[in-house]
């Protein structure tokens, strides 16, 4: 697959020109999981100001995931013996996979933002290994995916998972543990090497301790026992104080404020415009240097940085349109709201079960770096497991129902009863689902596969024009699932 050098030279200035339907697309892809041939639609021809406030506005107003039953229970909820509580255990997580996964699904920018946030402060449920901190972890995921981020820097440091995760319930004040201070500068605000010291980390970890009283492991809040924090000075930053964990963060977005707002605009650039953001062609540090100011300027709030990029001539610029590899998360969900086939819970727990498999499972990343990004997704093993888990996922909607298939080009297609061409029917069809359309030299084979030989002599404009994908529902249907099978192994679907 070709490597796209990002050369986005166009500026923050709002992009006014109203939405054309590849801008409508785009804009869906980045900013949620894709959307339905309705929704695209809705949004041909607005600009992006009211767009981009409507979804902004949304996500804000959007409340957490509702909590499930056993959201706070303690070891006395669950049955004494370990054989009979692993397989509740386990079902309360597969539970919240799929209530989390559904809302990926259906909630743009919300849970676009949840989901890359939980790749930013990242936790492994591997580790930590209880529920109850499970759902606490993602509903502070969600709760600040749009809100402000020194307020979220606070919150994700003392929440258990994170306590668990990075050890600091073993960070006493006689024995600092500096596994969280290290990630809190290196990963999580400022990057690594970045304008800190070994010695602002070992005066950090004393900061940070006391956060170690564990009534009940796994399965009761951790607590902050004051005997067990180091009381004392320290010097961070070249700040001396009796910092506790509060002081840290204040400090830390007091002291480095621009390299906070450069290390966050730039991840959030990587994610949403381009992933590579170092590329000389291109003016992408002009703009991460312009979000950077935004952010500082609007004390860390997240959302007047997002607003400012998906309004501005840059993140709708052609350069930045089909340049960003599909995760397996990416595949499976934009398929499902692009098509707009009918699907089960069994379906989103065998799309979440296949992610793992290609390296994406959610609550498990391989290491606190994160998941794979971009071209890594498509190396020569995760290839091919794309391409048939694709087609598995579309033969089970297939077998499931047929009609959905000729629903799906009845949508794309105005007045498809009257469409007597075939090639209109492809092409409306690999616009939808390619960013920018097919290479030139293969645009003949898709075209083919949806033609059917037996029924040549009736399609435009060569045959007598009688052909309509309702006069031969039954082949038309099976040849949009063909249709389908040959587009999803395309290098173009690959991309968002």
């Amino acid at each position: 697959m070709e490597y796209f050098i990002n050369c986005n030279t166009s500026p923050l200035t709002p992009y006014t020109t109203p939405l054309d339907k590849q801008r409508a697309e785009h804009f869906y892809r980045r900013i949620g999981l894709s959307a339905s041939v309705a929704t695209i639609e809705s949004a041909v021809g607005q600009t992006a100001e009211s767009l981009v406030n409507s979804i902004i506005n949304e996500a804000i107003a959007k409340p957490a995931s509702a909590a499930p039953v056993w959201a706070d229970w303690t070891r006395a909820d669950y049955p004494e013996d370990s054989e009979t509580r692993s397989p509740i255990v386990n079902a309360q997580y597969e539970e919240w996979r799929l209530t989390y996964t559904t809302a990926i699904l259906s909630n743009n920018l919300r849970d676009r933002l949840s989901f890359f946030w939980s790749n930013h402060f990242v936790t492994e449920l591997r580790k930590y290994d209880a529920p109850t901190y499970l759902y606490h972890y993602t509903n502070c995921l969600q709760r600040n995916s749009i809100g402000n981020f020194r307020t979220f820097t606070s919150e994700i440091g003392i929440d258990n998972a994170m306590l668990y995760y990075l050890d600091g319930v073993y960070n006493n004040g006689n024995n600092p543990n500096e596994n969280y201070g290290r990630e809190l500068y290196e990963l999580f605000t400022l990057g690594e090497g970045n304008n800190y010291t070994e010695d602002d980390i070992i005066e950090t970890a004393r900061a940070l301790t006391g956060y170690v009283d564990r009534p009940d492991i796994g399965w009761s809040p951790v607590n902050f026992d004051p005997t067990k924090f180091d009381d004392t000075p320290k010097t961070i930053f070249g700040q001396t104080a009796n910092f506790d964990y509060d002081g840290v963060i204040d400090n830390l977005f007091t002291q480095r404020p621009n390299e906070i707002s450069y290390f966050i605009c730039k991840k959030l650039y990587e994610f949403f415009v381009h992933p590579d953001s170092t590329d000389d062609a291109g003016n992408a540090e002009a703009i991460i240097l312009g979000m950077a100011t935004t952010f500082r300027a609007n004390d860390f709030e997240i959302a007047p940085v997002l607003s400012q990029l998906f309004k501005s001539q840059h993140f709708f610029d052609d350069e930045a349109i089909g340049v960003i590899i599909k995760s397996p998360f990416d595949l499976y969900l934009n398929l499902l709201n692009e098509t707009g086939f009918a699907y089960t819970d069994s379906i989103i727990a065998n799309m979440y079960s296949t992610s793992k498999l290609l390296g994406q499972e959610v609550f498990n990343q391989p290491g606190v770096e994160g998941w794979y990004r971009n071209r890594q997704w498509i190396n020569n093993n995760f290839m091919i497991g794309r391409w048939l888990s694709c087609e598995m996922f579309l033969e089970l909607f297939y077998t499931a129902n047929t009609e959905q298939f000729f629903d799906l080009a009845n949508s794309l297609v105005p007045n498809a009863a009257t469409v007597n061409n075939p090639d209109d029917i492809t092409n409306a069809l690999l616009e939808k689902f390619f960013p920018k359309g097919i290479a030139d030299d293969q645009l003949q084979n898709a075209l083919d596969v949806f033609r059917d030989a037996s029924l040549e002599q009736y399609y435009a404009p060569d045959g007598d024009g009688s052909w309509t994908i309702y006069n031969y529902a039954d082949s038309a249907k099976q040849q949009l699932y063909f249709l389908l099978l040959h587009i999803i192994r395309q290098p173009e679907f690959q991309l968002k």
